[in-house]
């Protein structure tokens, strides 16, 4: 199962194209309420969440996904449940993934000491003693996914599809929806 964690304010991009491309996959996707069951995006959007964040099960967990959006990025920061949710992920060996201004939680929790990663471009002063790799789109170091920006969904949710279940299937999946990236 992937948990995407959203909370109020998320860049509505950054989790929902990943997470159609995951499901696309046949790969278990699950949207998160971290502040609600129906959270507004950044721009006004409102998504049902399928689970509240007490719901998730981590023995069940393939990945966590960080959406970017700075309310969305703050209401993950200020949840203590979440965080730990995100620490004990990353202790069992559970893939993260995280885009835009999401990868400084991970910065901030400590989780990319001295790992490549990527930020919306701007924020790498707050990535803490990460190896940025600026201008990358998607970086993988060890278990954890980082994106730049939104503009970077498809390639995101496409490289998260490799990583869970091998290249051809997000190559059968880039190509049932004609990207061309």
């Amino acid at each position: 199962m992937v948990y995407i964690l959203l909370g109020t304010g998320f860049e509505e991009a950054e989790a929902l194209v990943p997470a159609d491309l995951l499901r696309r996959a046949g790969i278990e996707t699950a949207l998160v309420g971290v502040d609600g069951m129906t959270v507004t995006g950044g721009h006004g959007i409102q998504v049902a969440a399928d689970l509240s964040l007490a719901d998730v099960d981590l023995e069940r967990a393939k990945m966590l996904l960080l959406p970017g959006g700075l309310g969305g990025v703050e209401v993950i920061q200020n949840s203590i449940p979440a965080l730990g949710l995100i620490q004990g992920a990353y202790d069992r060996g559970i893939w993260l993934s995280a885009i835009c201004a999401a990868p400084t939680i991970l910065a901030g929790m400590g989780l990319l000491d001295r790992r490549k990663a990527v930020c919306y471009p701007g924020m790498e002063d707050e990535m803490g003693s990460s190896v940025v790799e600026r201008g990358a789109r998607v970086v993988v170091d060890g278990h954890i996914v980082t994106a730049q920006a939104a503009g970077s969904a498809f390639p995101f949710g496409l490289k998260l599809i490799e990583v869970l279940a091998g290249a051809p299937a997000a190559q059968a999946v880039a190509q049932a929806v004609h990207y061309h990236g």
